[in-house]
Parts: C-alpha cells; sequence; structure tokens
C-alpha cells in the first residue's frame, strides 16, 4: 500500500486548509452582496409596509451581522474547524425559526399555519446550501445539507403540531376528480407532509453530489500534488543529469528508485591530466571547464538512455538500464562513449582542450537510493562499478582512451573491437580479457 510521507500530507492538507479559508471569505462576502441586493428589493417594493420592511430589515441585518463575525474569525487564534458549521447552523436555524414561528403578516395572524407552505421558502436552504459550496469543504457541504433537512422539516412538525385534521396527498382518492384534487390541495388545513419529504430528500441528494464533486476535486488535486512530489523527488536526487524521458518513465513505474538487483552496464570517465590542467588553469576556471564539459557529457549519455549517477572531482560514473530498464544497454553505453571521445577532440570547453579516459563493464549490481539525515541520492554497488573504474585507470598503461571488458565485448559482436590482453584484477582470480576500439575508429 503506497501512503503519502507526512511532509506531502501536512502540505496537503495546511493547502486545504488555506483554501476553505479563502473560500468562506469568498463565501461570506457573497451573502453579505446577496442579503444587500435583497434589502433593496425590499426597500422598493415593501415600502407601503414600514413595519413589515422593519422586521425584514432586521432579520437580514442579524444574518449579515452573523457573516461578518465569522469572516472576523476566520484563520485568527481564535478560528476552530467546529466554528463553521456553528454559523452554518445558525443560517440554518434563524431561517427555520421565522419559518414555524412567524405569520406572513403581522395584520393577518389568523391565517391557517400550513399556508406559509403555498409560498416559495424552501429555496432559501439550497441559497445556504450553495454558499457553503464555496468553503471546499465537503464536510460543511453534507451538514448544510442535513441541518437543512432537519430544519425545513423541523419547522414544519412544529406548525403542524397544532393543526386539527391536517390533510396531505395520501388524502387523495384513486383516480380523483379535478374536484376532489382541489379539495385537498386547497383546503387551508393541507401541509403536503409527501411534499415536505421530497423536499428534504432533493436537499441531502444535492448536498450530497456537491460533496462528491468536491471530495472528487480535492482528491485529484492530491494525486496531482503526489506526481508532482515524486517528480520534484526524482529531479532532487538526479538533479539536471537524467533526460526527462527517463524522469517521465520513472515516475510512470511508481517504484524504480526501489533498490533493484540486475545486470547493468556502467561507464567510467575520467580527464587525462587533470592535476596539471587544475595547477595551469586555477580554481575558478577549472570549474568552469568542468561544468561546460559535464553538461557535454550529461547531454550524450542522456541522449543513450543513460543516467550519470555520480561526479567525483573530474570523474563521471553513468549507468545503463538501471534505474530504467534498457535491453541494449551495452551497446547504449557504448556509443555514448565514443561520442564522448568525439566531442572532447573536436571541442573546447571553456577554451580548453582536454582528453578523456573511459572504461565500460557489464555485469550485476546494486542500485537504489541511499542516504540520511533527510538527503539521498542514487547509486550504484558491486564488482561490476570497481571493474570499470579499474578499466579506466588501465587506459594510461595501455595508452588507450576507451577500455572494455569482455562481457560488455560480448554485446557488441558487429562493433570494431580490438583484445588489448588478459588482465589482472584485484578480486578476481583469473585474468580478465579486455577490449578497445582501432586507432583510426578512435
Amino acid at each position: 500500500m503506497n501512503k503519502t510521507p507526512p511532509d506531502i500530507s501536512r502540505d496537503v492538507k495546511e493547502m486545504f486548509l488555506r483554501a476553505e479559508e479563502t473560500g468562506l471569505r469568498l463565501a461570506i462576502i457573497g451573502r453579505t452582496v446577496a442579503l444587500v441586493l435583497l434589502g433593496i428589493w425590499l426597500l422598493g417594493s415593501r415600502a407601503d409596509d414600514p413595519e413589515r420592511l422593519t422586521n425584514y430589515v432586521i432579520s437580514l441585518s442579524v444574518f449579515a451581522a452573523l457573516g461578518l463575525a465569522h469572516y472576523s474569525l476566520i484563520a485568527t487564534r481564535f478560528d476552530r474547524p467546529w466554528v463553521k458549521y456553528v454559523f452554518v447552523t445558525l443560517d440554518i436555524f434563524i431561517i427555520s425559526a421565522l419559518v414555524a414561528t412567524q405569520p406572513i403578516y403581522k395584520s393577518a395572524v389568523d391565517l391557517p399555519p400550513m399556508f406559509i407552505y403555498r409560498l416559495s421558502i424552501f429555496p432559501f436552504y439550497f441559497v445556504v446550501l450553495g454558499i457553503t459550496a464555496l468553503s471546499f469543504s465537503s464536510g460543511l457541504v453534507l451538514w448544510a445539507g442535513l441541518a437543512g433537512a432537519l430544519g425545513w422539516m423541523g419547522a414544519f412538525l412544529y406548525r403542524a403540531s397544532g393543526v386539527e385534521g391536517l390533510l396531505s396527498w395520501s388524502q387523495i382518492p384513486p383516480n380523483p376528480t379535478a374536484v376532489e384534487v382541489m379539495s385537498i390541495v386547497l383546503d387551508p388545513n393541507y401541509g403536503g407532509f409527501s411534499a415536505r419529504v421530497q423536499e428534504i430528500v432533493l436537499l441531502a441528494i444535492v448536498a450530497l453530489l456537491i460533496a462528491v464533486v468536491m471530495w472528487r476535486a480535492r482528491d485529484t488535486l492530491k494525486r496531482q500534488l503526489e506526481a508532482e512530489r515524486d517528480r520534484a523527488a526524482v529531479s532532487g536526487i538526479f538533479g539536471r543529469f537524467v533526460p526527462q524521458s527517463v524522469v517521465d518513465a520513472m515516475i510512470a513505474g511508481n517504484g524504480t528508485l526501489d533498490p533493484v538487483e540486475r545486470e547493468a552496464t556502467v561507464l567510467f570517465a575520467d580527464i587525462a591530466g587533470f592535476t596539471k590542467m587544475t595547477e595551469r588553469a586555477g580554481p575558478a576556471r577549472t570549474l568552469e571547464i568542468l561544468n561546460v564539459y559535464f553538461d557535454e557529457v550529461t547531454r550524450i549519455i542522456g541522449e543513450h538512455n543513460g543516467i550519470v549517477t555520480q561526479f567525483h572531482g573530474d570523474a563521471v560514473l553513468a549507468t545503463f538500464n538501471v534505474p530504467v530498464p534498457d535491453e541494449e544497454h551495452a551497446s547504449n553505453a557504448f556509443k555514448a562513449a565514443r561520442m564522448m571521445l568525439a566531442c572532447v577532440s573536436e571541442y573546447e570547453f571553456a577554451g580548453e582542450r582536454i582528453r578523456i579516459r573511459i572504461g565500460i563493464n557489464t555485469g550485476p549490481l546494486v542500485a537504489g537510493n541511499v542516504g540520511g539525515g533527510g538527503r539521498q541520492s542514487y547509486s550504484v554497488y558491486g564488482d561490476t562499478v570497481n571493474v570499470a573504474a579499474r578499466l579506466e585507470a588501465l587506459c594510461k598503461d595501455l595508452d588507450t582512451s576507451l577500455l572494455l571488458s569482455a562481457t560488455t565485448a560480448k554485446e557488441l559482436p558487429y562493433e570494431k573491437l580490438v583484445a588489448t590482453g588478459d588482465i589482472t584484477i584485484r578480486g578476481h582470480k583469473e585474468p580478465v580479457t579486455v577490449f578497445s576500439i582501432r586507432d583510426k575508429d578512435g
């Protein structure tokens, strides 16, 4: 099971928290603007009833004050995860309390209690639900839907409790006439209990759908962040020494950085006469030369599906077939070496001509991430690596620029190679046959 590391989990949690805070602020601003617009409309449509208008303005002002109070608490030391639930609950409670207790007209308090359900009040619960959706919190949306359903039904049951002979759709007979339907629906005691149930079910369903959309959006964003985390981890380990195609393949593989043991080809390159060059060029220019040289070497190795696993002084250690599988690893390593030799023979590096020696060996090795203290690097281990380094060192003694082991040479049946003899390598009981390239091909 692939669990998200603690650091990315904290980052994602913090990011979602900031998004929720921003969304809540936006929701409160939108809520306040809606209240202001509603107040303006009421001023124009209820100007002939000052008392009723005053009651509306007071109610809207209370809603606005609650929103501003919540706004002032967001992201402060007084803010808590449950605070936003409290304010949504207060909104629902106030709306439901008004529905349950207030008459439609002060002058007509004797109107049947159920008459209020003939008005378009229920959509206000959807407005609250829509505002909570801006919070980017699926939990808050679900709570708003549940609280709204309970508030609406609670208000209905409170009003219905004082009604004698409450009517509903169930009182309409099968295959009714128009007169029978109207006699029920237009009755002052008609409450439409089943209609209220449908309304709260719809509210709950819409809340659930919005919450699912939010959950999917958050999950998608989390996966994207994890992918970016993986890409950053690969880039952090290999830096700019890995071609993008290799990085993409490693990320797609999801686990290629885990320790592996397989046959691979190791290329070890060193600059001939490096010590004398540093004495002549000085530290600053030496670094400039190395940077230009390493850029070219890295490019060439990357073009042949290899990666540079280590720079050590003037030495370059590259691997083929780890971490990304490559069936032509020996051939690609050889081609990269030939191109590297051609490059240094043709070009100057920061105005300096250099010569390099290369050793190549194919065999089993172990590769993986190693490190401590929060820092890791990708490394390769095994006798295969040691032999490649030894071959590079022997180039000087054998007066050649490239040496290959027999295990590498046998993978290159169509290349023009020359056996240079058998050499003794520490740790090997039997001499090792090594190969080079013809002088005219060098």
